[in-house]
This record gives C-alpha cells, structure tokens and sequence, in this order.
C-alpha cells in the first residue's frame, strides 16, 4: 500500500512547483504522466522490496482518466490525496505572456483564452471531487510551497490540514474555501487616515479592529463553532479544511482577524497555516 498525491489542476497553476516540493518532501515524483497508467505505476512501486511509499504523481492532458484513476487506486487500497491547483484566468494568461510558453489546448483553440477556458471546463468534475484545492492566483512561488508543506509534511494522516486565509470581497472569492466568514460588518480602518496605508499585520490596525467588542464576540463565537465542527470534519474523512475571512479589500479587518484566529487555535494546540491573498492589493 502507497502514499499516493494525484497532482491535477489547470495549465499555468503551479503543478511544477508542486512537484518540485513534494520532491523535497521525499516523495518519487513522475511528471507528466498519462493518468489511466497510475495504478498499474503505483501498483509496482508499493510491490515488496521496491523502496517507494510515497508517490507524486503529475497528471497530463488526458483529464478524462483522472477520477477512474483515483477510484482504481484506492479500490486497491492506496491512499490517495487529488490536489487541484486553480487559478483564475487573468492570472493565468499573465504568467504565459511572461514566460511565452504555449498552452496545452492552443491547437484546438482560436487563442489563449479559449485554451484556458476550454481546460478549466474539462476539468470541473476533478476539481469537484479534488480533496485539497488550492487557488494559486495570488500565491507567488513561495507562498504556495509555504501551503504544500503544510499540507504534506505530516506523516500523520489522521491530522486535519487548516489553513486560514484572507480575502477582499472586491477582488473574488477565494476559489479554495471550505468556509467563508464576512467580517465587513467591523470598522473599517481604511477609513482612518493613518492607518489606511498600513495592512492588518501592523499593531495600529490590529488593535483597532481587535478591541471592539464586536469583534471579540464574533471571534468568540467563530471559535467555539468551529472548534465544534473541526472533529466533525474529521470523522467524515476530511484531510484539509480552508477557512476564508473576508473584508472589503483583504488588506485591513480580515487580515487581522485571519492572524486573531490563527493565535487562538495555536492556544489549543491546533496548528494552522495563513495567508493574505490580497495585503499586497491597492484600494
């Protein structure tokens, strides 16, 4: 039996990354590889004798064999985590102007939209059944191997993976949220003039959205629900779980929040990971 991570996801979202950190967490990464050929790979690594536990696996363009691979694999009792790697368009066409590379689905595609476009939809259900996503849009290289380590360098697999991330409401919702909270009912320190330049990390902001009685009882409340829920996840099979708070722009009352909550859970010895998908975003 294998330890086995099916990394799929769009063209452009950091499925290379992903592979070179889990490469780094001592996994036997295969690039590239045509997805209904899996199971026989990962049947042969975890024969006796054959030195290989934990496999990475990259999948290719042939997005219809993804989930038959997955269910074939576990069907033979294999652990298998499906990681998406998303991101939204504009983010995507960016890096490939950058890098000048070509798309996957330029040859049956008039453009670079309609090759994103027609991949992302071919790989809805994936995503759909995907045990962990992650939305690369505003993750720079570091930030999102920060996010796979956390997620795979646990040998314990009972572990719930949290990860708790900051968002502005006017740039999207995040695309890998389990649980979204709204905390624009707060005050905004956007419109303090001193404290509009500075993000939520900053003390300043931190104790202007942190001493309000407002805030205090909703991070009250918001850790004794999930706290609640939490084993509940777990003992429905979840491995990971996303937390996303949200405020108008990401920068201010969210970020706050996300490191509040982040702090409370550490006081309980419950590990989480954070992100701030939009503290570098101008209003």
């Amino acid at each position: 039996m294998a330890d086995v991570v099916l990394i799929s996801g769009l063209s452009g979202a950091g499925r290379s990354v992903a592979a070179d950190v889990l490469d780094d967490l001592d996994f036997y990464v295969i690039d590239n590889l045509p997805t209904s050929l899996a199971p026989t790979i990962v049947d042969l690594a975890s024969q006796p004798g054959g030195g290989i536990d934990r496999l990475a696996l990259v999948s290719g363009r042939n997005h219809d064999d993804v989930l038959p691979g997955v269910a074939k694999m576990r069907g033979a009792g294999h652990r298998v985590v499906l990681l998406f790697l998303d991101s939204q368009t504009p983010a995507l066409v960016q890096r490939y102007d950058a890098t000048r590379r070509r798309h996957p689905f330029a040859e049956t595609a008039e453009g670079l939209l309609e090759a994103i476009e027609t991949e992302r939809r071919l790989l809805e259900p994936v995503k759909a059944e995907a045990d962990l996503v992650i939305d690369t849009t505003e993750l720079n290289v570091h930030h999102l191997k920060e996010r796979l380590i956390a997620a795979f360098d646990e040998t314990d697999r009972e572990h719930l993976q949290i990860a708790i991330e900051s968002f502005g409401y006017k740039n999207g919702l995040p695309l890998d949220a389990d649980i979204v909270m709204d905390v624009r009912f707060l005050p905004n320190p956007h419109w303090e003039e001193a404290l509009r330049p500075l993000t939520g990390h900053d003390p300043r902001v931190a104790d202007f959205v942190l001493e309000r009685e407002a805030t205090s009882a909703f991070l009250d409340n918001l850790e004794t629900m999930l706290i609640d829920l939490l084993p509940r996840y777990r003992a429905e099979g979840r491995s990971y779980l996303t937390i996303a708070i949200g405020c108008t722009g990401g920068r201010h009352r969210s970020v706050a929040v996300t490191e509040e909550l982040s702090r409370r859970f550490a006081a309980r010895g419950i590990v989480a990971s954070t992100t701030h998908r939009d503290v570098g975003t101008k209003r």
